[in-house]
């Protein structure tokens, strides 16, 4: 398709009032009027021949088969080698639906006889699909009087995964299961239930540990060392309502916990526990059996990547008692969610206490970059002493909830949610090592 431009329009337009200044003042001087569009239209028509041909444009798209939430994918454009002797200037936009940051015109230099590659910016938001149903490519004349526009279909759906990228790589800081040469066994000791051998007392051992009928037999001090216990049951149990829809960073809260727990479940599985998943908000959405092996760790991705999002109020009672009627065997419950003050917390503060009692609970948050942008700002209004004093009091109110769950034995973590997977990560190896599960 080709058409004229603003810059021809102005210029065609603009012998309007001199044509008709001539007709007034001099009416036999009318053809000068007709002789000045004339010419303008000769411009844009030469304009136009001296334009890149359509027919030489041979452009190929390349769309991604998925992308993952929190990272930034591309749609690559391939623009062949021509013949045609000028540089031209084409801009790139594609038409796109679903949740994904808006669409940027991006600028693409095609060089006389050189193939010439360029990226369209595709950033999803959410989970779930995208759909990319054409490129547009415009490109103008040596004058800038006419536009070409051509229109590529694409036509493709794109799956939006959760993050699971940096999976391997993070995982492999904490499990080495390969040498150089064949496969080494590696067993991992700790403070479990699991007796693993005897080793002479040194200070800073733990006198708890002394085995004292041994040590009589030898005559010196000897401690007992213990091996972490394997076949454990971890269960990442998700928040799925209103409050973890709020964006951090550019995705959910609830995408940051998923990709936290990813991280969690192939570390877990790496160490032969069980990993399953829980999810709920005012009903229960999901719940995947615990399942042992790394080869489970593409059902428990999947089953993650179906989580919804949902726009309602959290039924703690509800969801935390399904879950504890569910698990048969006491386990470790990760639960990731996040809460307003303490009387919205105060129903979810008795519900963890019933599921406290049998098993071993992580009550996992993401702190709130923005109360606490709000109580460090430097106030300039009366509005922001206000806002400060508001985030102050629910800083409080959160710290106050903490204790309270620490008291039960529940194990709080609240940290940003960039370093979400390495304090989780942390947490669980800790626990393990103390054998608490």
């Amino acid at each position: 398709m080709i058409r004229p431009t603003g810059r021809a329009v102005a210029v065609f337009a603009a012998g309007t009032p001199v044509a008709l200044l001539v007709v007034i003042q001099a009416p036999a001087l009318w053809w000068v009027a007709l002789d000045y569009g004339t010419l303008a239209l000769v411009v844009i028509a030469t304009d136009a021949l001296l334009a890149f041909p359509p027919r030489l444009l041979d452009v190929k798209v390349s769309v991604p088969d998925h992308l993952y939430i929190g990272e930034h994918g591309s749609i690559a454009l391939t623009f062949a080698a021509t013949r045609y002797q000028r540089s031209v200037r084409f801009e790139a936009l594609a038409e796109q639906r679903g949740e994904l940051e808006g669409a940027e015109v991006t600028p693409v230099e095609l060089a006389p006889g050189r193939e010439t590659r360029a990226a369209l910016k595709l950033v999803p938001l959410r989970r779930g699909r995208v759909y990319v149903e054409r490129v547009w490519l415009r490109w103008r004349g040596p004058l800038g009087l006419i536009e070409h526009v051509r229109r590529v279909p694409v036509e493709r759906t794109i799956d939006v995964l959760p993050n699971v990228r940096g999976v391997h790589g993070v995982a492999l800081q904490f499990y080495a299961q390969e040498a150089i040469y064949g496969i080494k066994s590696q067993h991992e000791k700790g403070e479990g239930a699991e007796f693993e051998a005897l080793r002479d007392y040194s200070p800073g051992l733990d006198s708890r540990f002394i085995d004292w009928k041994h040590s009589a037999r030898h005559r010196k001090l000897l401690c007992k060392e213990f091996r972490v216990e394997r076949n454990h049951h971890v269960v990442m149990a998700f928040d799925t309502g209103y409050l973890m829809l709020e964006t951090v960073e550019s995705i959910t809260r609830l995408d940051h916990a998923i990709n936290a727990g990813l991280l969690l479940a192939w570390v877990s599985l790496q160490s032969g526990d069980l990993v399953g998943t829980y999810a709920f908000d005012a009903a229960v959405r999901q719940y995947l059996a615990p399942i042992r092996g790394v080869a489970g760790f593409a059902r428990i991705q999947r089953a993650t990547g179906e989580l919804d999002y949902h726009h309602q109020e959290t039924n703690f009672t509800l969801g935390l008692a399904e879950l504890n009627v569910r698990l048969k065997r006491r386990a470790l419950v990760i639960l990731f969610t996040d809460f307003v003050d303490t009387v919205t917390a105060e129903l979810m503060i008795e519900s963890m206490q019933r599921v406290a009692n049998r098993h071993v609970v992580i009550f996992v948050t993401q702190r709130g970059s923005v109360l606490q942008r709000a109580v460090d700002a430097a106030p300039e209004r009366f509005e922001d002493v206000a806002q400060a004093v508001i985030a102050h009091d629910f800083l409080r109110e959160r710290s106050i909830v903490f204790e309270r769950l620490e008291r039960l034995g529940v194990h709080c973590l609240d940290v940003p949610s960039r370093g979400l997977s390495v304090a989780l990560i942390n947490r669980y190896l800790l626990i393990k090592q103390r054998g608490l599960i």
